[in-house]
């Protein structure tokens, strides 16, 4: 059975869509068979990796119309592709019964293929990402070490912890990341601090640095292994994915973990 993983913040420009690739990228790189799934009616992920429109997306799977068609990325990793279609999916399913519980009915006739499935969810908290929730294990935030990187968060808890309470009780916050960060930036480092006081262990070990590499590589419709294998970003996001895969079968709330020195 899958792990299933959403990477959720309302804010924009945090480097979700990135996280989500390359984090599937490279669990893929730690020889896990992984389905990534595109959420957001933007289809930014889709996009990112060269995949075309397709007959059967999100869009139509959670409408009912079909099951989930995976798309081949490459050997280890799927993608289940989305479309701005989906930007209707919350008010065509409002009266819709069960509605929360569309997207975990729909894992169910796949989560046997997979180690993990990773949802990159919209920047918003309506029902779309509600159904991520509802679907999900753990949630990981990505967080732009940035002055506002921090606003709404309390936001992103209540909405956690409400879903758990009453939806889901297996879901918990595995891990923030802190993306696009620069250790000469004296703000960077402010901000991480911040993180730290504010979510202490939950904190990756390891930080994503502003690299030009990870936003050259969706221009070049591929992941960050595929396009700079030796690059900063490359080597962040294994990292993180080797913490990834100790916190799915060591839980981060039943061990301290050490923090790196910046």
């Amino acid at each position: 059975m899958a792990t299933v993983i959403s990477l959720l913040n309302h804010k924009g420009g945090v480097g979700k869509t990135t996280s989500a690739i390359n984090i599937g990228a490279g669990l893929a790189e730690l020889g896990q068979r992984v389905l990534l799934v595109d959420l957001d009616p933007q289809a930014n992920l889709t996009l990112s990796l060269g995949i075309g429109r397709q007959p059967v997306n999100i869009y139509e799977s959670m409408m009912g119309e079909s099951d989930l068609v995976p798309v081949v990325y490459k050997e280890k990793v799927h993608l289940i592709t989305s479309s701005l279609d989906l930007s209707s999916a919350e008010m065509e399913l409002v009266n819709e019964a069960g509605r929360e519980f569309i997207l975990r009915e729909l894992f169910a006739g796949v989560d046997d293929q997979y180690d993990f499935i990773i949802i990159d969810c919209p920047p918003s908290l309506g029902l779309l990402t509600l159904n991520a929730l509802t679907s999900s294990q753990q949630v990981i935030i990505p967080l732009q070490t940035e002055f506002l990187a921090m606003q709404g968060l309390a936001k992103i808890k209540q909405v956690i912890q409400k879903v758990r309470l009453r939806l889901n009780k297996e879901l918990h916050i595995s891990g923030v990341l802190a993306t696009m960060y620069d250790a000469r930036k004296v703000l960077n480092r402010d901000v991480v601090e911040t993180i730290k006081k504010y979510f202490g262990p939950l904190l990756f070990e390891t930080y994503i640095r502003d690299n030009v590499a990870l936003a050259e590589a969706p221009a070049q419709q591929q992941d960050i292994f595929d396009y700079a294998r030796s690059s900063n970003g490359a080597e962040d996001y294994l990292d993180v994915c080797k913490e990834i895969i100790e916190r799915t079968n060591n839980p981060i709330h039943s061990r301290p973990v050490a923090k790196k020195t910046v």
